[in-house]
């Protein structure tokens, strides 16, 4: 973990409210896992005055694969993401990372099924790809990628060009089939159990996952989405309620982001 002081080297619209950031980061990125994220500041930054938090989306790497830096997605939300939105290539952000826990896939597993709530698709291209260059037979995953409308849906040619079959819901019908993903997610694992579920996304969408692998004994873990203000434990305010009453609570920045479902207590 360090500070960088990082270069904008591309911002690419992706539609609607969102954006692809390719970002310079010193060499030790090369290390970072999927589910691992940054904390992002802008020059001159005051108001808010604190780092934002961002999943990293994918590695940018050389044909020959040394490292050229990393992408970010940014969904428009607030001031720091609409000052985002306007970066241009050349322009300097102040990034600390990589933080978290990533994604830990056992030895073995190779059904996985992965599920994606709207701006939750952001550390799912990096796990995608990087499951496909440790030579993960993707045609026998699934990618559950769901969203209010269809202008979040987000990403889908970069898992289809890694042979990742998708499975697409919209809130409003407006692309795919028209429901929760959670609800062709347990279809599916009933019909082939997977040997693992990952998620990222809304609380309630992760809640719901969590339950349905519960239910059928699946392991499953979740990458979860909270307010953070350091990303590094000082400021204790992205914690989770934990179902062990002798844990407490969790820090989504040093025990997470991603943790087994089984610790959280999404009722609380």
């Amino acid at each position: 973990m360090q500070i960088d002081n990082a270069t904008i080297l591309w911002n690419q619209p992706l539609g609607g409210t969102c954006y692809r950031i390719g970002i310079t980061v010193s060499a030790q990125y090369a290390y970072a896992t999927p589910g691992q994220f940054v904390m992002l500041r802008l020059p001159n930054q005051t108001d808010p005055l604190l780092r934002r938090p961002f999943s990293i989306h994918r590695l940018i790497e050389s044909e020959n694969g040394i490292l050229q830096g990393i992408e970010i997605l940014v969904k428009v939300i607030g001031r720091i993401t609409r000052r985002l939105s306007f970066c241009q290539p050349g322009d300097t952000v102040d990034i600390l990372g990589p933080l978290g826990h990533g994604f830990s896939i056992p030895s073995g597993c190779s059904r996985i099924f992965m599920a994606a709530g709207g701006i939750g698709v952001a550390p799912m291209l990096f796990l995608a790809t990087s499951l496909f260059k440790k030579k993960v037979d993707l045609s026998r995953c699934i990618l559950f990628l769901g969203g209010r409308t269809k202008s979040d849906i987000l990403c889908q040619a970069d898992f289809s060009a890694l042979n990742l079959p998708i499975i697409v819901t919209t809130d409003d019908g407006s692309m795919g089939d028209q429901c929760l993903i959670t609800h062709p997610l347990e279809v599916s694992a009933g019909e082939q159990r997977p040997d693992i579920i990952l998620a990222c996304g809304p609380s309630g969408m992760l809640a719901c996952v969590a339950g349905i692998a519960e239910s059928m004994n699946i392991p499953c873990q979740v990458s979860i989405e909270t307010a953070m203000a350091c990303g590094i434990g000082a400021c204790l305010g992205c914690a989770v309620k934990s179902r062990s009453p002798d844990a407490g609570r969790l820090h989504v920045c040093l025990d997470g982001p991603v943790l087994d479902s089984r610790q959280i207590d999404f009722l609380h």
